[in-house]
């Protein structure tokens, strides 16, 4: 989709496309999210760039850059519950938007992202 699509998608959503649904966040804290991977409930989505996700990731986050996210694409779809993670939340919670806006049901997010994982002091991989 590209990130020219995901944004068109966002505008479409915030122009009042008549099709368009009542967007659902859910901010998930990282204790939560932590607990929802370890038992294999969720996929972890991370939508930062490969160079933010080269220097610090969650286990078992699967990458999908904002820059050629795909809401139709993304790993597990239809399969177990899909959670976004971004640096802070601004993205994950965009892209939430995005995938709502293009049909695809995924509705949380990590609040905080990375950053609050490890302000948790969750592990990460570098």
């Amino acid at each position: 989709m590209g990130l020219s699509n995901v944004l068109r998608a966002l505008v479409r959503l915030l122009a009042g496309n008549p099709e368009r649904k009542i967007m659902t966040l859910k901010n998930l804290e990282p204790a939560d999210v932590a607990d929802l991977l370890n038992k294999n409930e969720i996929v972890l989505v991370d939508v930062r760039e490969p160079a933010e996700y080269a220097n610090a990731h969650i286990k078992g986050a699967e990458l999908v850059p904002l820059s050629q996210f795909d809401p139709h694409t993304l790993p597990g779809l239809g399969q177990k519950r899909i959670v976004l993670h971004c640096g802070v939340g601004g993205r994950s919670a965009r892209t939430v938007a995005a995938c709502q806006a293009a049909g695809i049901a995924v509705d949380s997010h990590m609040k905080g992202g990375i950053q609050a994982w490890m302000a948790a002091g969750l592990p990460v991989e570098r």
